[in-house]
């Protein structure tokens, strides 16, 4: 069995290799090599450039469109409890998460420092007056964030927050931004 499969193998391998080598003999000699012309040059070179820029556009396009998301703002951030001001006391100031976190009567609130009227930014806490003070248009707050007087259409928003019950730390979800009308004490989370 094994003689007549090496033979059948022969013969198949053999016509195969002689219609190789005829087809290789058959083949003209090697000709010269066909020369570009002027305009064959230029029109491949006009759509190179074509496609070239179609590329760097359609690039530059996608990756503006591509969103940029750094630094904290967006994410859940954490406030050591040693940061929590004490009660009515001076608001804690979280840069990266754009928030002031105060402490009320009925427990803690994050709040967003732009301004409901422009969306200005807020400056801190200001001790003397008792009050956050809008300089762009005048708009005043009190400790919990309600309107008091100027243009502002309604208090500053709040972002959500938590507290993590082994640590104490606060978490401040500053993707989560809440419109009000009022303070209620719900708003404020326990701490």
């Amino acid at each position: 069995m094994t003689s007549v499969l090496r033979t059948v193998a022969g013969v198949l391998g053999s016509r195969a290799l002689a219609r190789v080598t005829r087809i290789h003999h058959e083949a003209p000699p090697h000709s010269a090599p066909r020369r570009l012309g002027r305009r064959s040059f230029v029109r491949n070179a006009a759509l190179g450039g074509v496609v070239l820029n179609l590329g760097i556009l359609t690039g530059g396009t996608l990756r503006l469109l591509w969103p940029n998301k750094t630094g904290a703002f967006g994410k859940t951030l954490r406030v050591p409890a040693a940061l929590i001001p004490q009660v009515e006391g001076q608001p804690y100031v979280n840069s990266a998460g754009k928030f002031y976190l105060v402490h009320t009567k009925d427990g803690v609130m994050a709040l967003y420092w732009r301004c409901p009227h422009l969306g200005c930014t807020v400056p801190p806490w200001n001790a003397a007056d008792q009050e956050f003070h809008c300089p762009c248009h005048g708009s005043i707050y009190n400790y919990e964030g309600v309107r008091t007087g100027g243009p502002a259409p309604r208090p500053m928003d709040y972002m959500s927050a938590s507290v993590d019950d082994a640590t104490g730390d606060v978490l401040v979800d500053t993707g989560t931004i809440i419109q009000r009308q009022d303070y209620t004490p719900d708003q404020a989370v326990k701490v």
